[in-house]
């Protein structure tokens, strides 16, 4: 199955992220209205920082499947990565919004015993988005996507977010009315906490930051080749979920043109089948000792 197919299969899920986000917010927010429950408006106001998130992986997702053309000679891989960064300063101001909001409303003292239906909302909430995870979560690993596993691990927080949030709720029915903004406040950190993970992760990405145990992998794998004699070079950068690694390798002086371009198939060959690295510029050099 080729990367473009992966990443059109990969939408399917999205799809439904953004759908379930949809309804799961306006149910929260209303309710959280109706129920006075500070924590529920968080986790409703984060699961519309979801659905921009999801909308923005969608987008970026479409945009991936392009591809290469004059302007863009490695394809539009890339295009999920921006997406992904300009979801994260979106759920940044929503988590601060919802940070002061809380912190308002405990310091003006505005905190009321929230309403039971607000509970139960939110734990109904957690068992929908955790089936949404097992599915995203099976889904990803069968067509080996990370845009979509990265998706199901957020799927899995906000069923965890939504049980905070409960259990908040269900401790200001015995009185202690300011868990309810509290859990409220700890919603907004995490949705901060996030947005953060996202933008670090992006921009690592986009400034040709790779992982350096990858990397050492990788010149294993290569080193590995019986008429691989040295292996000087290695560098990898990622390209949206597709990895490019450029490698220098050291061979026999001795062996023909046509020789050496086969250790370069069957090194290429071997990255494909152990890495998953569709792209590959190997350099020979012959063997000198130093």
């Amino acid at each position: 199955m080729s990367e473009y197919q992966n990443i059109k299969k990969g939408e399917k899920g999205a799809w439904i992220s953004i759908i379930v986000y949809l309804v799961l917010a306006a149910a929260k927010l209303t309710i959280a209205s109706i129920g006075n429950s500070e924590a529920l408006r968080a986790d409703g106001l984060n699961n519309t920082t979801d659905v921009i998130a999801s909308v923005a992986v969608l987008i970026g997702l479409k945009i991936s499947r392009k591809p290469p053309d004059q302007d863009h000679h490695y394809g539009h891989f890339r295009a999920e990565t921006i997406a992904s960064l300009v979801a994260a300063f979106i759920m940044m101001t929503v988590g601060i919004e919802v940070i002061i909001g809380t912190i308002q409303d405990i310091i003006n003292q505005e905190v009321s015993e929230p309403r039971l239906l607000t509970a139960w909302t939110a734990l109904t909430a957690a068992a929908i988005m955790y089936f949404v995870y097992r599915y995203n979560l099976k889904l990803s690993r069968k067509i080996e996507s990370n845009a979509l596993y990265a998706a199901a691990q957020d799927n899995r927080s906000d069923a965890l977010v939504s049980i905070g949030a409960a259990i908040g709720i269900f401790g200001a029915q015995f009185g202690a009315y300011w868990l309810d903004p509290l859990a409220g406040l700890i919603v907004g950190l995490i949705i901060c906490k996030t947005a953060w993970d996202i933008f670090r992760d992006s921009t690592h990405s986009l400034t040709d930051g790779f992982d350096e145990e990858e990397i050492e992998s990788i010149r294993e794998t290569i080193s590995k080749h019986p008429d691989v004699w040295a292996v000087k070079d290695v560098k990898a950068r990622l390209q949206g979920n597709q990895t490019l690694v450029e490698a220098t390798i050291h061979v026999n002086p001795h062996i023909t043109i046509e020789q050496g371009h086969t250790i370069t198939d069957d090194v290429e060959y071997t990255l494909e089948k152990e890495h998953r690295i569709l792209y590959a510029h190997i350099h020979i050099e012959p063997f000198e000792k130093d």
